[in-house]
């Protein structure tokens, strides 16, 4: 026989305060109990067994008497000598669920049987001895004032999340609420997944988001699906189904603890009732669940809002982005700020799907919606994909700007490719979908920015304006008292690189006029029309005028 473990010690205090239901170690560490010097025997890593009664017996037979979850003490007395009887006597104890056996070794025995610790550990039902002599009726006292105490907490607890629950779908609350009120309540970490086992949803609680989404598609798949609130999987999953329309759409996940306590019936209920509320809020919210889920991190990955690029991978491997063995490119679409952004972003996202090509699609602040996308090394040239969501995007919005960033080779870098393509996008001036020199396109990248779509992004720095006032404004202020138009011969000089011939055919203007009309300028700029660096000047000076003040 294996030598007996004294009584493990009490359960830490905040267990008790969590309101977790008292255990058969908790038991044992009840004064009343330890005095008796309880040694577990058999059956030590059963005894997390939750504890809801005691009964006190000298039966031979008393599971007959029992429901489950007893906490039985005996004396030994009644005891059958024949280990057939022996066995039989704790088959029936372990059968009807009871908690723990604990005899005391005063009267009948000095050491437990060896019959009665094979029998125990045979069904791994705790055996705890106990060498002192012990007052039954206070064990029992103390032991039902805690379970009964227990239980009425444990209404007052369970009422409060019904109403909790109750007060989020009143107010039409949004999954996310929903899901980190599961979280806050549980202590556990909770997640919200579609059929397709994509995690659109995660609200950490004592562990970290890549804790819970590394390998989340592999994981999930091994904890099958259920009917209702059920532990499940070889990693001891909390599941329950979320439906929509009256099919099933996904299911609410809780995880277990680093500690791996079982989970209690306030657990159960608390997934239960997440389960209720987020199949309501599917109802009420118009906008599904994965845009969402899409929107949220896409924004996140733009602005770089996450703790560390595992966390980033873990949340964009677990929506079905792959993040290895791939580059990534930002797509912008800018339709202004009044514009209704839903059904281009259902659109863009249909396209890439249909196209093969994995991506991330949702609407970005400032009028935009934004496109993250995963090129393999085999698939089409991302520019045709690009030109057929630039086409789509022209017909919905015809005056969109559609634009994109750099290539990256790791997702941590993708907020670079945003902001390239961010200043692409400022860079280019209203209904322009074409930059010169590039009819074949409907989108813009950085090679598109030359000097005029630079000044143009820079438009509304003052030391822009301020430079073009300084070298125009006095022949602008002409033009507006003579009523001439200098302004237009200088620009039709420089765009024939200083060739007064060529300037005064664009002019319509004889050599003689034009000739005039240049002394003119010179004369009110100050400045010598034959030096290519004030003609250079002056040119970025006029780009700058026609920018502020369209013709």
């Amino acid at each position: 026989m294996s030598e007996p473990h004294p009584a493990a010690p009490p359960p830490p205090a905040d267990e008790r305060a969590a309101g977790r239901p008292l255990t058969v170690a908790g038991a044992l560490a009840l004064p009343v109990l330890a005095a008796g010097q309880p040694t577990v025997v058999t059956g030590e890593s059963q005894l997390g067994r939750p504890v809801r009664w005691v009964h006190v017996t000298e039966l031979t037979d008393p599971a007959s008497f029992l429901k489950g979850g007893e906490l039985v003490l005996t004396t030994g007395m009644p005891l059958p000598e024949e280990p057939a009887r022996i066995r039989r006597y704790v088959d029936e104890l372990a059968d009807i669920g009871a908690a723990a056996l604990v005899i005391e070794l005063v009267r009948r025995y000095h050491r437990p049987p060896e019959a009665l610790v094979a029998a125990c550990r045979t069904r791994d039902l705790p055996l705890i001895t106990l060498s002192q002599d012990v007052n039954f009726l206070e064990v029992t006292q103390v032991v039902h004032t805690l379970v009964l105490g227990d239980q009425t907490d444990a209404m007052r607890r369970t009422q409060r999340i019904h109403e909790a629950f109750t007060a989020l779908t009143l107010r039409g609350a949004d999954p996310e609420d929903v899901v980190r009120a599961a979280a806050e309540m549980s202590g556990h970490t909770v997640v919200l997944e579609n059929l397709v086992h994509q995690a659109l949803i995660c609200e950490p609680a004592g562990a970290t988001v890549e804790d819970a989404l590394t390998g989340w598609e592999r994981r999930s798949r091994a904890a099958p699906p259920g009917d209702q609130a059920d532990v499940r999987g070889p990693e001891n999953w909390l599941v329950a189904p979320v439906e929509f329309k009256g099919e099933r759409w996904g299911r609410v996940v809780m995880l277990p603890t680093r500690r791996g306590r079982p989970f209690g019936p306030e657990q159960v209920t608390v997934l239960e009732r997440t389960a209720m509320t987020l199949t309501i809020a599917r109802l009420v919210h118009t906008t599904t669940w994965e845009r969402r889920a899409h929107r949220n991190t896409l924004r996140d990955i733009a602005e770089q809002r996450h703790r560390s690029p595992h966390e980033l991978r873990s949340r964009a491997a677990a929506l079905g982005l792959p993040t290895e063995d791939c580059r990534f490119l930002a797509v912008l679409v800018d339709i202004g700020p009044d514009e209704d952004s839903a059904e281009l972003e259902a659109r863009l996202a249909e396209e890439l799907t249909a196209a093969g090509i994995p991506a991330l699609t949702g609407t970005l602040p400032l009028g935009r919606v934004g496109s993250l996308l995963a090129l393999r090394p085999s698939r089409t040239p991302w520019r045709q994909t690009v030109e057929r969501l630039a086409r789509t995007t022209l017909r919905l919005h015809p005056h969109a700007i559609v634009s994109v960033g750099c290539e990256v080779t790791d997702l941590r870098h993708a907020a670079r490719s945003f902001r390239e393509a961010a200043r692409v996008a400022e860079a280019a001036p209203p209904d322009s979908p074409r930059l010169p020199g590039s009819p074949e396109r409907s989108f813009h990248e950085l090679s598109d920015v030359g000097l005029r779509q630079l000044l143009y992004a820079l438009r509304e720095d003052t030391r822009i304006q301020d430079y073009a006032e300084r070298r125009l404004g006095r022949l602008a202020d002409h033009d507006t008292r003579h009523h001439t138009d200098l302004l237009t011969t200088l620009r039709h000089y420089l765009e024939a690189a200083g060739n007064k011939t060529t300037a005064a055919r664009r002019d319509d203007l004889s050599r003689q006029t034009l000739y005039q009309r240049l002394q003119t300028i010179e004369r009110l700029l100050g400045c010598d029309l034959e030096s290519g660096d004030r003609r250079t000047e002056l040119h970025v000076a006029l780009m700058v005028f026609d920018i502020l003040r369209p013709r």
